[in-house]
């Protein structure tokens, strides 16, 4: 017999973030409205890139992750006026920008803003439960300038498929596989039914109208 079953439970309580990430409303990337706030986010492929194409009728995100705000410094509960969570979306939606192949118009994506001790939790449920292929296929999305002096490293397999951020081409070393295998790779990954869960479309919400600029200026 099975161990008695615990909501408390640790795997319980991610599944529980991730759910209420899953329910906020589709969003344009960036979002259209600043909004302050530490959080997780979710990323969604609805784009005519024959490599994605696959996720266009998900519900898998393509790639996930958080914004913190550190609150083990100041607090349990600690809130902020900050636009973390906005910020790291603007942050990515300029890497998007960068990448050849892609375009900010193929990604929605949902944000919710939440205290620091939901988010690892969350973000857990959420990879856990989808494997979105940006994080655990084609690495790299996420990734900073490394700072001058330190551009010994290797292009990630994202920089890889989608070149054009400035800083990458200062790197020393190529990716250990071309752009050939790291296709491969997704084919098979998103070949797999549970890596792509079918949902019915959800209509975007486009939002207030807003100078797309100045949301990433201002980030």
């Amino acid at each position: 017999m099975s161990d008695p079953y615990n909501p408390l439970a640790e795997e319980h309580l991610a599944r529980q973030v991730a759910d209420a990430v899953e329910r906020q409303p589709l969003l344009p990337v960036p979002p259209p409205e600043r909004f302050p706030g530490a959080g997780l986010y979710a990323f969604y492929y609805v784009g005519d890139n024959p490599l994605y194409t696959a996720l266009r009728d998900s519900a898998a995100p393509i790639y996930v992750g958080k914004a913190a705000l550190g609150a083990s410094r100041i607090g349990i509960g600690a809130s902020t006026t900050e636009r973390k969570l906005y910020g790291r979306i603007a942050k990515h939606s300029r890497s998007i920008n960068a990448g050849a192949g892609l375009a900010l118009d193929d990604f929605r994506c949902r944000a919710l803003v939440t205290n620091d001790v939901w988010i690892v939790l969350g973000e857990s449920g959420l990879i856990s439960t989808y494997r979105p292929l940006w994080n655990v296929v084609i690495d790299g999305f996420g990734n900073n300038d490394p700072g001058s002096g330190r551009y010994a490293g290797r292009v990630s397999a994202w920089d890889t498929l989608h070149p054009g951020r400035a800083w990458v081409e200062k790197l020393e070393e190529p990716n250990e596989r071309t752009r050939g295998e790291l296709e491969q790779l997704v084919a098979e990954h998103l070949a797999d039914p549970d890596a792509t869960p079918l949902v019915s479309p959800v209509e975007v919400d486009p939002g207030p109208d807003t100078d797309e600029d100045d949301d990433l200026k201002d980030a």
